[in-house]
């Protein structure tokens, strides 16, 4: 069994009243995290029932609110007790459906999950404004990994074990950027076998997800449009462009792409400027949720970092440490890009405070910095700044700056 993090935060949300929502893309691990908060329930003694929609059996119960209240009665009767609800992106207007519920003041605590989808990341944040708590579940931290790749043994210092054992180390780096962090991947022991289960969640994502959601059987675009998206990662993207390579409008690009969001494959940066309108207005970038999922589009699973473009692995790696750390914060990841081709990998930007950040798969024997960093911190003034790289560990101050060189395992914002 794989420990994920985020057990810790929904053990303790089991006790307030508002609906636990754990959210993520399609094989992270949801309806697992569910099966061990019904061992741990059970284990304190109380009661539960659990539904999931993609049973055929089950899906009669969400015929209607009367229906499925009979069904928790029937189960764990009238007092205090727990629903679990998998997959309720298949009920429609899930959102209305659940308000409808809770707002009968009913003793039970609801526990509900679902893969992205419209319904999830959009109706039901209106419908449940105030009832409801998010948890967005990803796959696989790099921590995450490399706890379960060592058996645990260092899960209390795991940040000292990366810093002695340096071989390891980047071995299992290298592992995380080839092949990813989805749990049934990281579970297989041989490269065909992650293979073949990084193919079934590919596809399982186009045929499924994506059909259902675009209402088409024919892929092959938005396919296309994955590729290229893989192939440029960090880069910016230009919408005129791919529509002329993929003969579609530039109206529907975007559209596949917030899809691609919508559904927690891909992360959209917006570039860093002080006026909000060409922020908006200028060209983002992207990066992917799972690498792992990255390299198959591109045929390069098991192999990429091989390749030329490791840097731009890296850099998405970076952007996943830095997410990770920036949830459930109002701090904004952006890039920064000049006309004169300047350029900083990600700007925290928390209002009052901005944080450039740049990443460099490399071992830095010494601090040095790039020409676009010091043209950033000569315009901005950041009172910090980070270069994560692959272990120099040195700070040094620069125009009033205190210049962080971590290593990527040492990174804490």
């Amino acid at each position: 069994m794989i420990k994920r993090t985020i057990f810790t935060e929904l053990k303790k949300h089991l006790n307030k009243k508002e609906i636990t929502f754990i959210v993520g893309a399609r094989q992270a691990g949801k309806t697992t995290l569910m099966t061990l908060l019904q061992d741990f329930l059970e284990k304190q003694g109380e009661k539960f029932v659990s539904l999931n929609l993609d049973i055929e059996r089950d899906k009669q119960f969400f015929a209607s609110q009367e229906t499925l209240i009979k069904k928790i009665e029937l189960e764990i009767g009238k007092s205090k007790g727990y629903v679990f609800l998998d997959e309720i992106q298949r009920k429609e207007n899930a959102g209305l459906f659940l308000k409808g519920i809770y707002d009968m003041n009913l003793p039970y605590k609801f526990i509900v999950s679902g893969s992205g989808s419209l319904e999830l990341k959009e109706k039901i944040h209106e419908s449940l404004a105030g009832r409801k708590i998010m948890f967005e579940l990803g796959t696989l931290s790099f921590n995450e990994f490399a706890n379960f790749r060592t058996n645990y043994q260092y899960e209390n210092n795991l940040s000292d074990f990366f810093a002695l054992d340096k071989i390891q180390t980047e071995q299992l780096l290298k592992e995380y950027l080839d092949c990813g962090g989805y749990p049934k991947v990281v579970l297989d022991d041989q490269l065909p076998e992650k293979k073949k289960t990084i193919e079934e969640i590919y596809r399982a994502y186009l045929e499924r997800d994506i059909s259902y959601l675009l209402g088409v059987q024919k892929t092959e675009v938005f396919t296309n449009l994955v590729k290229i998206i893989a192939s440029q990662i960090g880069e910016l993207v230009n919408f005129t462009e791919l529509s002329s390579t993929l003969r579609i409008s530039a109206k529907t690009i975007k559209n596949y792409l917030w899809y691609l969001e919508k559904t927690f494959i891909l992360k959209r940066v917006n570039p860093f400027f002080r006026n909000i309108r060409k922020e908006i207005s200028k060209a983002p970038v992207y990066y992917f949720s799972d690498l792992g999922l990255r390299n198959y589009a591109l045929d390069e699973f098991g192999s990429a970092v091989s390749f030329q473009n490791v840097g731009f692995l890296f850099e998405n790696f970076v952007y996943k440490l830095i997410q990770e750390q920036m949830q459930g914060t109002s701090a904004k990841i952006n890039f920064w890009r000049t006309t004169d081709k300047a350029e900083v990998d990600f700007v925290l930007n928390f209002g009052k405070e901005i944080l450039p950040i740049e990443a460099k798969y490399s071992h830095l024997k010494k601090p040095i910095l790039t020409r676009s960093l010091r043209s950033f911190i000569e315009k901005y003034k950041p009172q910090r700044v980070f270069i994560v790289n692959l272990s120099l560990n040195q700070k040094v101050k620069i125009n009033g700056a205190e210049v962080n060189f971590t290593p990527f395992y040492l990174l804490k914002i």
